[in-house]
C-alpha cells in the first residue's frame, strides 16, 4: 500500500511524510524533489521560466508514476489536486491524507519561506486564505482521511495518521 499526503504548501507533508515512511519501513517520495531531479533546477526556477500550467504537466506525469508504486509514502506538492487526472490516481491508487492546516498556522511556519514560488506576493497571508480556499474542496475530494495539524508534533501527526488508517480499517504498510 502506498500512502500520500496531500495539502497546502508547509502543512508538514514532507516533514511528516518522511517520518512516516521510517516509522512504517518503507520508501518515501517527495513529488516536488523527484520533479527538481528531472528538471536539474527548482521549481521556482522552472515556474519563473516556464509557468505554471507547464510544471503542472510534468507533475502531472510524475504523480502518475509514484502513485503506481507498490509501496511506499509519497508527499505531494500543494497543488497536485488542482489536476483532475491527480486526483484520480492519488485517490484509487494510495490511501491519501489531508493534512489541514489553517491559512494561519501556515503563515507563522512560511513568513520567512523564499524557496516557494506561489507564495513570492505582497500578501503572503491573503494568499494562503485564497489558496484554502480554491483548493480545500479538491483535497477533501481526493482525501480517504482527513488530519488537522494545529500545532501537534509530528510524531503525533504520524501517530494519528497511522490511527486513523487502522480504524479505517485500512491496515499501513507491513
Amino acid at each position: 500500500m502506498t500512502i500520500s499526503l496531500i495539502g497546502l504548501p508547509g502543512s508538514g507533508k514532507t516533514t511528516v511524510g518522511r517520518q512516516l515512511s521510517r516509522r512504517l519501513q518503507v520508501p518515501f517520495f517527495d513529488s516536488d524533489a523527484v520533479i527538481e531531479q528531472q528538471l536539474g533546477c527548482s521549481i521556482s526556477e522552472f515556474f519563473e521560466r516556464e509557468g505554471e500550467e507547464r510544471f503542472r504537466d510534468i507533475e502531472a506525469r510524475v504523480i502518475d508514476e509514484l502513485t503506481q508504486v507498490p509501496e511506499g509514502v509519497l508527499s505531494t506538492g500543494g497543488g497536485a489536486v488542482l489536476r483532475p487526472e491527480n486526483r484520480a490516481h492519488l485517490h484509487a491508487r494510495t490511501q491519501v491524507i489531508y493534512l489541514n492546516s489553517s491559512p494561519d498556522d501556515l503563515f507563522r511556519r512560511l513568513r520567512h519561506d523564499k524557496n516557494r514560488p506561489l507564495l513570492q506576493v505582497a500578501d503572503p497571508l491573503g494568499r494562503l486564505r485564497e489558496l484554502y480556499f480554491q483548493r480545500d474542496p479538491f483535497y477533501r475530494e481526493t482525501a480517504h482521511f482527513q488530519v488537522a495539524t494545529g500545532r501537534p508534533s509530528v510524531s503525533s501527526l504520524v501517530n494519528m495518521i497511522l490511527m486513523q488508517l487502522e480504524l479505517g480499517g485500512r491496515a499501513a504498510p507491513s
